[in-house]
């Protein structure tokens, strides 16, 4: 009984095995023929490979951009058309739209982000329109455009062996700015589909060809001219030389018109500056408004295409920029003349120390707004050209190589511009101070960028590098006080009664106007010699040419007053003993 119910035990045992094991078999072929009907078969995911990359993962190839379509309506480009190289697909747009093949070339354009729906002529049209944009704004440097299917530049090493490197699959070719943003013109190598890798005009490029060509396209003037008034000169349409010498003789009657109407209305007012302005002010504004409408009237009215449009609008450009750079740089000088002229006290006095301070920030202050002017102007102009916006990164790129090359060259320009604006802020001499450079006795008379000009008493302009003041010692007699005090040295025999002397000087000193009274007079001997005594007598006045004036005059009273004391027996003398000793011949005699 026991054997029988422990072999019933291990048949129900091996049969619920079986069970379990046949369920997970089932549960497992399942899961497997789930997984597999997700999957596409094989014929589906050969016609529909394309689709399956979009919808799924695109594959990544560094050295061109897979596209799952391409020019849908106008087709693929014919084979008989080279498209292998960058330079290649370029060069074929640039010919074909040169001889108004548009249709063709079309073919060099990716259309990818334009509707489907678009026709061969409405390609036709989008090339013509990049072309005159192209044509008319863009300088395509050729050398830099690769002739390789990688896109890499062929670069000659010594041992003629090639030079490896990452393929590129998109080149600028090209950039403008519209309406302060950055257009770039590429080119892009794709590949579609089973066909060879080749290259096109960048999808986003022709995307922007409408918003372009409504920017740079044929201005209104273009676009009303007739036929007949078309005839070339010179590879351009004579009526365009016309009308931009009518342009030209509108905008200098607009010059004249507004210089005559800013003379007319400031004129009849009462106040002094506005007279000012418009005697000073109101030429320059005429001339910067005549120039600037030009500018507006030639970019609305005509267009240009070719080398010649890019030099004519790089020169009107810098023409605009320069003038309304010079009008501002007149603005600054006149309302600093002014001020100087009308605020500030008269310089020429040296006891007038506020007004030569002022006087010296004027002149310091004037210069560096200047500078800032011209700084601001150029950084415009080179801002507005690529070219030159490239340069200067370049230069920031080798920065040590530029400022070596800065430190020498502007060294000493650099220094002296510095050491202006050092002297405006400590003021160790200011205009109108007398000073004393190299034994040379002067003013100073004007304080520029660079150099000190100094106005020596015999009329001579001295031109001091503002590095040398800064760094050199030098006099000024007024750079606390313009009062001065000067000796007169005068030399009399022993015999000389001093007190007459110091009485004689105070009753002339005290006669003189030029005479500020602030030192009292004085006489002092000073020195002797062998054969006189140094007498000293001060003097003081309210400046250094009024002391001098005085001390001279003073000297040469003194000196007359001294040769008429007694005889002139208090000059200086110089005493020589004779003694007579007995000759030979009297001595002998003397002892016989």
């Amino acid at each position: 009984m026991a054997k029988k119910l422990s072999s019933f035990i291990c048949l129900l045992f091996i049969l619920g095995l079986h069970i379990s094991l046949s369920q997970a078999q089932e549960t497992k072929d399942s899961i497997v023929e789930k997984s597999q009907s997700n999957l596409p078969s094989k014929d589906s995911t050969v016609k529909g490979k394309n689709t399956y990359r979009t919808n799924s993962i695109r594959e990544y190839n560094e050295a061109y951009y897979i596209l799952d379509r391409l020019n849908k309506n106008i087709g693929l480009p014919p084979n008989r058309l080279n498209f292998q190289t960058p330079q290649a697909v370029l060069e074929h747009f640039i010919l074909q739209a040169r001889n108004n093949n548009f249709k063709d070339a079309a073919y060099a354009l990716n259309l990818n982000l334009l509707p489907d729906n678009i026709t061969d002529e409405e390609a036709a049209t989008l090339a013509e329109k990049l072309y005159f944009v192209i044509n008319q704004r863009v300088s395509i440097n050729w050398d830099e455009l690769p002739d390789r299917p990688d896109g890499q530049i062929d670069i000659q090493t010594t041992t003629n062996e090639a030079v490896a490197g990452k393929p590129r699959r998109s080149i600028v070719f090209g950039e403008v700015d519209m309406d302060g943003r950055d257009i770039v013109f590429r080119v892009q190598r794709i590949k579609y589909k089973d066909y060879g890798a080749f290259w096109l005009i960048s999808q986003n490029t022709v995307e922007n060809i409408d918003a372009l060509y409504a920017h740079y396209g044929p201005r209104k003037l273009d676009r009303m001219m007739p036929n007949w008034a078309r005839i070339k000169l010179f590879g351009m349409p004579i009526w365009k030389f016309v009308g931009v010498f009518i342009l030209l003789v509108i905008c200098y009657f607009i010059g004249k018109l507004v210089a005559y109407l800013l003379k007319k209305i400031f004129l009849q007012s009462n106040k002094k500056w506005m007279i000012h302005i418009a005697k000073k002010l109101a030429n320059p504004a005429g001339f910067a408004i005549g120039v600037l409408a030009f500018y507006l009237l030639l970019n609305h009215l005509i267009s240009f295409a070719g080398l010649f449009a890019s030099t004519l609008y790089a020169v009107l450009l810098v023409l605009v920029i320069g003038t309304i750079t010079w009008f501002f740089m007149r603005m600054i000088d006149y309302f600093m003349i002014y001020y100087a002229e009308n605020k500030i006290g008269d310089t020429t006095l040296e006891e007038n120390t506020e007004s030569r301070r002022m006087l010296t920030y004027i002149s310091v202050a004037r210069r560096v707004l200047t500078f800032l002017v011209i700084i601001f102007g150029a950084s415009v102009v080179f801002s507005q050209f690529r070219s030159l916006e490239k340069l200067g990164v370049s230069l920031l790129a080798s920065a040590g190589v530029a400022t070596v090359i800065l430190g020498i060259a502007a060294q000493s320009t650099l220094g002296n511009v510095i050491a202006g604006i050092q002297i405006a802020l400590t003021k160790p001499a200011r205009i109108g101070d007398t000073v004393i450079i190299d034994d040379d006795w002067g003013y100073v008379e004007d304080i520029r960028f660079t150099y000190m000009v100094v106005r020596t008493w015999d009329l001579r302009r001295l031109v001091v590098p503002l590095k040398y003041i800064i760094s050199n010692t030098f006099e000024n007699w007024s750079m606390t006080s313009a009062h001065q005090v000067r000796p007169i040295v005068l030399y009399a025999d022993y015999k000389i009664d001093v007190k007459k002397v110091r009485e004689k000087f105070k009753s002339l000193l005290e006669s003189k106007d030029n005479w500020d009274k602030n030192h009292a007079p004085t006489v002092q001997v000073v020195d002797t010699t062998e054969k006189s005594i140094k007498i000293r007598c001060l003097c003081s006045a309210r400046d250094a040419s009024s002391t001098w004036d005085l001390h001279c005059e003073l000297r040469e009273e003194l000196v007359q007053y001294i040769s008429t004391l007694e005889d002139g027996i208090n000059l200086s003398t110089q005493r020589v003993r004779v003694q007579e000793f007995p000759s030979i011949e009297k001595k002998s005699n003397s002892e016989n």
